[in-house]
């Protein structure tokens, strides 16, 4: 019922922290007195202490860890992370652990795409033929690609499956990274010391970028010169994209695509 606002100032190098709270207009007979309490938390939003605060139960201070839309993914992540970190006291090593763990889980479905993309390299001298045969009659030529697919028992569809399922992964992990209280200056080691920010060097998203190269290198090209450019353009606009990214975030995709 009552709208709260908080404010943040710098002055002189000293920071002020202010919580407004508006409540509705009450109306009080005359002699009448009235009190209302409220109970303010001030301090990070670290899960381990958010739970440990001995408050009413009806007031969940965990729930002001909102990871978004992917919030029940997100959340099993973190907390995958932090049990990993009790036994190896980083959360670089966490991510790259649970990257694996992701990758063998995932396997199965990873493995179809990737004998379909092994299929679609053996018969793109074939299909370069039709290509070249049918010119600019699309009609034609999709019929004689199905043709093949079917002879060789190929389904070009199928190598999409592992990127539309990495989609809801990568923004949980994007949400868990950035907000969780917990990465903040947790260090990566050598020159990055906060996994909440970008790599100060950008050597992660340079590699990353240097990993979807090889991956492209490793697949059928296309045979369309538009599609072919636009796969070959991918790797930079990531790479450009990354570099202002979380360096943790950096390093999930890093391990993703070298795995």
């Amino acid at each position: 019922e009552n709208t709260v606002k908080f404010k943040y100032n710098k002055i002189n190098n000293d920071n002020y922290y202010t919580a407004l709270v508006r409540s509705n207009v009450k109306s009080l007979k005359v002699g009448e007195n009235l009190n209302e309490e409220f109970q303010i938390y001030a301090g990070p939003k670290s899960t381990h202490i958010l739970e440990q605060q001995g408050i009413d139960k009806a007031i969940s201070l965990p729930a002001m860890l909102d990871y978004g839309w992917f919030h029940v993914i997100a959340k099993f992540f973190f907390d995958s992370m932090m049990w990993v970190d009790q036994y190896v006291n980083s959360l670089a090593i966490s991510i790259i652990v649970i990257t694996f763990a992701l990758k063998v889980l995932l396997f199965p479905l990873a493995n179809k795409s990737y004998v379909s993309m092994a299929k679609m390299r053996k018969i793109q001298p074939e299909m370069k033929k039709l290509q070249d045969k049918h010119g600019s009659d699309r009609q034609a030529l999709g019929l004689e690609m199905m043709n093949l697919y079917k002879k060789h028992n190929v389904n070009p569809a199928s190598g999409c499956w592992p990127v539309l399922v990495q989609i809801p992964i990568f923004f949980a992990m994007y949400k868990v990274i950035l907000m969780s209280f917990e990465f903040r200056q947790a260090e990566l080691g050598l020159w990055i010391t906060d996994m909440s920010m970008k790599d100060p060097f950008f050597v992660l998203p340079i590699l990353m970028g240097a990993s979807m190269i090889i991956q492209q290198r490793m697949n059928p090209q296309p045979l369309d010169d538009t599609q072919k450019m636009v796969m070959n353009i991918m790797p930079i606009a990531f790479t450009v994209l990354f570099l202002f990214f979380p360096s943790g975030l950096v390093l999930y995709w890093l391990t993703n695509n070298v795995l």
